[in-house]
């Protein structure tokens, strides 16, 4: 026989112990909001950002000349390699396009026109080449500490900044020697470099993002920077082909309003004597400045909208 149940006396009832009502149960992300809990890695504001960005100015150039310093420390004659790395360029375009090819023809100056190009041109190359590892080459830092993601590719690029600035001094002393003297046009250079700097800023940033999500695309860059580089004059002269007039109007605008090619120009414009104004594309300055700001603003925030996504993969 199954035991029956005795009903609790009043008594038993009054000495039973009371527990509070249960509050009503709430979603998770309800109960994190109602104690201050935010998301880990979720992307702030676009001007929170930017400020987080700011506030790791100091970790960007400490990174920068960590990975500068470190970048030949294995090799015998160490740092000589950024100055040697682009001065073996220019020698070898020089014997192949130069001597060879005869791009040398028409061209005065043609080995400070020549140098000037390599130089700056190796500027952007490098910045877009390692940009593509920005985030791919360092998971291991994007996965153990919270930072604003942006600092990496902006580390590289100052990083070429960096390196381009130490091998300035080689190509001074080749311009001297060639019979570039120092003059008040050389101060041109200046914000010639700060806006190119910005637009391979705001490049390495958008190929940072796209490598994140796709690593093959760095194995595939020497080949679109190889092309790139063919049809920005950098070792031949686009005044001289444009003078020909046997190219479609529209191959023609887009020789000269190629960012590449007007940064190269305005250097050699700067630098060089023979270069003249005469050679520049229309509106060089504007064409510039509005290469680096919607390069430098709109590889920032694409970057940005993806904040959340790195390193996650």
């Amino acid at each position: 026989m199954s035991p029956t149940t005795v009903p609790a006396t009043p008594a038993q009832q009054a000495q039973a112990p009371k527990f509070p009502p249960q509050p009503e149960t709430r979603n998770l992300g309800e109960l994190a909001a109602a104690h201050g809990l935010t998301i880990s890695g979720a992307r702030p504001p676009l001007g929170a950002y930017v400020r987080q960005v700011w506030s790791r100015r100091h970790f960007i150039t400490a990174f920068a000349t960590a990975r500068l310093t470190a970048q030949y420390s294995q090799a015998k004659l160490g740092q000589i390699w950024q100055i040697m790395t682009p001065l073996l360029n220019a020698a070898v375009y020089y014997f192949i396009f130069g001597v060879l090819l005869g791009t040398s023809h028409g061209v005065p100056d043609f080995i400070p026109f020549l140098v000037t190009g390599v130089f700056i041109w190796t500027f952007t190359s490098s910045s877009i080449q390692t940009g593509t590892r920005a985030i791919s080459g360092s998971l291991g830092l994007v996965r153990a500490l919270h930072f604003p993601r942006a600092s990496l590719p902006i580390a590289y690029a100052v990083q070429q900044l960096q390196q381009l600035l130490f091998s300035m001094g080689a190509l001074l002393v080749i311009l001297v020697c060639f019979g570039e003297y120092p003059k008040p046009s050389w101060l041109l250079a200046v914000p010639a470099l700060a806006l190119q700097a910005l637009f391979n800023t705001g490049l390495s940033m958008v190929m940072a993002r796209l490598a994140a999500k796709t690593p093959d695309i760095s194995q595939l860059m020497p080949f679109v920077l190889r092309t790139w580089m063919y049809v920005s004059g950098v070792m031949w002269s686009i005044k001289k082909v444009l003078a020909g007039d046997q190219l479609p109007h529209a191959v023609m605008l887009a020789l000269q309003a190629n960012p590449a090619a007007v940064y190269i120009d305005l250097m050699r414009f700067a630098l060089v004597d023979s270069f003249t104004a005469s050679q520049l594309p229309p509106h060089v300055w504007l064409l510039a400045i509005g290469w680096a700001v919607a390069a430098g603003l709109g590889g920032f925030i694409y970057f940005w909208q993806a904040e959340e996504q790195y390193g996650r993969g």
